[in-house]
């Protein structure tokens, strides 16, 4: 009988590990262990060590799942953390090597991601960053009830500036495992041809591009995101077998 995958969710940007919650139970029914994964949302390096270090302690396969910027941290787990067996990218960043999590939005026209961010300076000289709260229902999740946007909005973490600027490392672990893509038609953050070029890039076993979705696809269409993560388990249990 093949093992069941540990699904490691790891959330990005102005979000927190919460916005899981709605492919967390039909998972956990599928007899999988689920870790909604605190993001630091710091520094790309420093973010992925401390994922690499959970990996790490995971007895048996692991596949990971990452939004936005949380597939940018993904992407740089050490190839030796563990028994890594897939990558799913849900309106995720697929970086290549040298590439910034802005440069990758920046791939093709159309994010308006830069002009709704507030900056907060902190005292090491960088600076936090967060989606102005009334602007964030339409940037961030536009297809979601604007009273859940509302809630998204108050418990907002934020990303420093430096980790989305920060180059990715040399290794993207998307080039040594498979690969499955979702993003929104209408995402603001990250636009549906940088999800295109990423998925293509990386030779995505499976692309899916919701019609109309926003940057919160997995949100807003978690009933595909679930079949998604569920067709990237069945796909990699003989690996892990």
């Amino acid at each position: 009988m093949n093992a069941k995958q540990t699904i490691v969710l790891v959330h990005g940007a102005y979000a927190e590990s919460s916005s899981w919650n709605s492919v967390i139970r039909p998972l956990a029914a599928e007899g999988h262990r689920v870790i909604a994964w605190a993001n630091p949302l710091r520094s790309v390096a420093g973010d992925a060590a401390a994922l690499s270090d959970l990996v790490g302690s995971i007895q048996g396969p692991v596949l990971l799942v990452g939004h936005s910027y949380g597939g940018s941290v993904m992407t740089n787990v050490a190839a030796d953390a563990g028994d890594v067996v897939g990558l799913v990218f849900v309106a995720g960043f697929a970086l290549e090597s040298g590439e910034s999590s802005a440069d990758a939005s920046s791939l093709v026209p159309g994010s308006t991601l830069g002009e709704t961010l507030v900056r907060v300076p902190l005292a090491d000289g960088g600076a936090d960053t967060y989606i102005a709260p009334d602007r964030y229902h339409q940037q961030f999740c536009a297809d979601l009830p604007r009273e859940e946007a509302m809630l998204m909005a108050v418990t907002q973490r934020p990303i420093t500036e430096a980790a989305l600027g920060e180059p990715s490392g040399d290794r993207p672990l998307w080039r040594a495992l498979p690969s499955w893509f979702l993003f929104g038609e209408l995402d603001h953050n990250i636009p549906a041809g940088a999800h295109r070029r990423m998925a293509e890039r990386a030779g995505a076993r499976r692309v899916l591009e919701i019609p109309g979705a926003s940057h919160v696809v997995g949100m807003s269409h978690h009933g595909e995101a679930t079949r998604l993560v569920l067709e990237a388990a069945e796909a990699t249990a003989s690996v892990s077998a």
